[in-house]
């Protein structure tokens, strides 16, 4: 049978161009079960289908040029006597077997993280790689693997079957180094010219950004992610006059009662002087996994999956017109903390060199409080403990907590209700040593797996089957928040405490076009019922805002290096930074206006019906000003401008 499929080899290469063959129809195959899953989202022209296929089958041809080079050239270099002998032709089975598991493992995976984020591999895929045991746990506690690993063997096996005979007497063949050079040069011309040609700019052809995703190439982008984690600012995106978008950032991030320290280019180092005494008050800033705007009932949801927070949220400042800077924890955390607009590749979080930094953080410290970071999970995820130690907080993170505190537990961390107890028990400690605090916290239940702790919520833990999925991940987590305030009302502290609850990010954040608005929109709430009236708030702002908001309902007076501004100051003009690893966007009224790789401007109208990207130049308005925003936050991360001197941290302590 294998005989009449593949016809006997000519050369020992044969076993390359096979596998080859059969990893190009599973990627296309792939990108065909991809395409029917959005197919409702995308145009049917003969034109995009080609230019999926087509370009996707280019993407597949320069991955697999680039896998096997090693294969190639121990092909061209063994000589034929080593090529025949029994370890190696055991050898090559093996690897052989090997590469079609892992080819059909690929294919699972990239099914499963399209259903998760509507994207190909990129950057989430490499810290997914990168940290092993979360990933993998949730993996475990999230799907049947134990299922699906067997069952792909048995494909893998199957397929081997057909192909062994013929991949056995490509080894046979006596073959000339001669005939093998020009063989092999003419394979390995293939990477060669994916390297000169070839360039992530040729996947964003379409408007659609489903579209090129389907004509991307996991594998390739997971690499591509691993090359390019962060992206030189200067050389893809449109640069403007340095001296003017200076003048234009300072200008649009300038208060009534701030004042420059310096005249230099980016510098936006600035005194931020209150008229009133400060308010000594306890801060518990509670970052809350994925908590899009959309699961509340004030946002339109039907299924009162949020009872406690529907209320609640009428208790205090509600700010109903606010968005998430990005799509990762991380970036949320970056925008909170540092107030800085998201820049192209990773976070700032998971860079290096990140200490030191202006941080939120710092303020609080330099004004006397205990200032530490709580996180559900364990603190070396995403870098968050070396990030937030660098930046002025102590860490609390799942390692801290001993077996007796720790009730429930997944792959991402304790439950909720676990990490609350925690945070009352150090702000207990703080009170009782008449130290004010702020604890920046964020929580991890409502998260795949979306496992809890039974008996909390009449919706059953789990994803799929008989669990309720995203839908219990966030009824457990308002259920959470209740018994948090439930507790904390009870401590001598309450009366004298803010608190406030934002989301790290939408639950979900793929798009068709450009940076699909209405999946960053997140709420913002801040309660003290003692101090902070109960109203909505509907100006335009983002997580850059919040630092500068919160430090001024304290009638904090500090040195300032925060890009955002007080939300609720009178001159306040509406705006809001979104973005993603590559687009950055800013919001303004209803029209988005994007930057992208290949210096592209772009323009969308969010009140239509029918969204559409529009080419746009650097002379409509408002483009200078979104460019400050980022050129400016580039430049002031590249010239480590808003890092902290001992003498500054001196001079701000001596004026708290």
């Amino acid at each position: 049978m294998a005989n009449k499929i593949f016809n006997a080899p000519k050369t020992r290469f044969a076993m390359v161009f096979q596998l080859t063959g059969i990893v190009l129809a599973s990627f296309a195959l792939l990108r065909s079960t991809l395409l029917i899953r959005v197919w409702d989202v995308i145009d049917h022209t003969l034109f995009e289908l080609i230019y999926i296929f087509g370009q996707g089958l280019i993407f597949d041809i320069a991955f697999i040029g680039y896998f096997i080079i090693p294969f190639v050239i121990l092909l061209l270099v063994l000589p034929n006597k080593w090529l025949n002998t029994i370890f190696f032709k055991l050898l090559a089975q093996v690897t052989g077997f090997l590469i079609l598991y892992g080819l059909f493992f690929c294919i699972i995976s990239e099914w499963i993280f399209w259903g998760e984020f509507g994207v190909r591999f990129n950057f989430i895929s490499v810290d997914y790689l990168i940290y092993r045991r979360e990933v993998t746990d949730n993996i475990l506690q999230s799907y049947p693997v134990f299922w699906i690993l067997p069952i792909l063997f048995i494909i893998t096996a199957f397929v081997f079957f057909l192909i062994q005979t013929s991949f056995v007497k490509a080894m046979l063949v006596k073959e000339k180094f001669s005939k093998r050079f020009v063989i092999a040069i003419c394979i390995l011309s293939i990477p060669v010219s994916a390297f000169l040609f070839l360039n992530q700019s040729q996947r964003s052809f379409s408007d659609n950004n489903f579209v090129n995703e389907l004509a991307s190439n996991g594998p390739y982008q997971l690499f591509a992610a691993f090359r390019n984690n962060t992206l030189d600012y200067r050389q893809f995106y449109e640069i403007g006059d340095d001296k003017t978008l200076s003048i234009i950032l300072k200008k649009q991030i300038s208060e009534q009662n701030s004042r420059y320290y310096h005249q230099d280019l980016y510098n936006i180092t600035r005194r931020i002087e209150e008229k009133e005494p400060p308010k000594k008050l306890n801060v518990i800033l509670i970052t809350v996994e994925s908590l899009s705007s959309k699961f509340l009932t004030r946002f339109g949801e039907q299924k009162n999956i949020t009872p406690f927070m529907d209320d609640w949220f009428k208790q205090g400042k509600l700010f109903t017109n606010f968005y998430a800077t990005g799509t990762r924890t991380n970036r949320g955390l970056e925008a909170i903390t540092l107030s800085i607009p998201p820049t192209p590749g990773r976070s700032i979080i998971k860079r290096p060199d990140n200490g030191n930094m202006y941080s939120l953080g710092k303020v609080f410290k330099d004004k006397g409080y205990d200032t530490a970071f709580l996180y559900g999970g364990r603190g070396y995820f995403d870098n968050m403990n070396t990030f937030f130690s660098g930046n002025g907080y102590r860490i609390v993170d799942q390692n801290s907590l001993n077996d007796e505190e720790i009730t429930f537990k997944n792959a991402w961390g304790v439950c909720d209700e676990d990490l609350y107890d925690r945070a009352i028990y150090e702000a207990n400690l703080s009170h009782d040593s008449k130290t004010p605090f702020f604890f920046q916290i964020m929580t991890t239940s409502n998260h795949q797996p979306f496992t809890y702790p039974e008996g909390k919520i009449d919706l059953p833990p789990g994803e799929g089957g008989s669990g309720s999925g995203r839908d219990g991940g966030i009824k457990y987590t308002d259920y959470a928040l209740s018994q948090l305030i439930r507790k904390a009302k009870k401590q001598p502290w309450f009366d004298d405490t803010v608190f406030v609850v934002v989301a790290d990010h939408c639950a979900a954040s793929a798009g068709k076009i450009g940076l699909p608005v209405k999946k960053y929109h997140i709420p913002l709430f801040i309660y003290a019922p003692k101090h902070i009236k109960a109203e909505e708030i509907d100006r335009l702002s983002s997580q850059i805002d919040i630092a500068p908001t919160l430090l001024s309902l304290l009638d904090f007076s500090y040195d300032s290096f925060f890009f955002g501004k007080d939300i609720l100051a009178p001159g306040f003009k509406g705006r809001a930074l979104i973005a993603n690893y590559q687009k950055l966007g800013i919001l303004h009224g209803k029209e988005l206006l994007i930057l992208a790789p290949g210096k592209k401007i772009s323009l969308i109208d969010t009140d239509s019906k029918e969204p559409s990207l529009k080419k746009i130049n650097s002379s409509y308005p408002f483009v200078k000003e979104m460019m400050s925003y980022y050129q400016g936050a580039d430049y002031v991360l590249k010239n480590r401008l808003n890092r902290w001197s001992d003498e500054r941290a001196d001079r701000a302590a001596n004026k708290k």
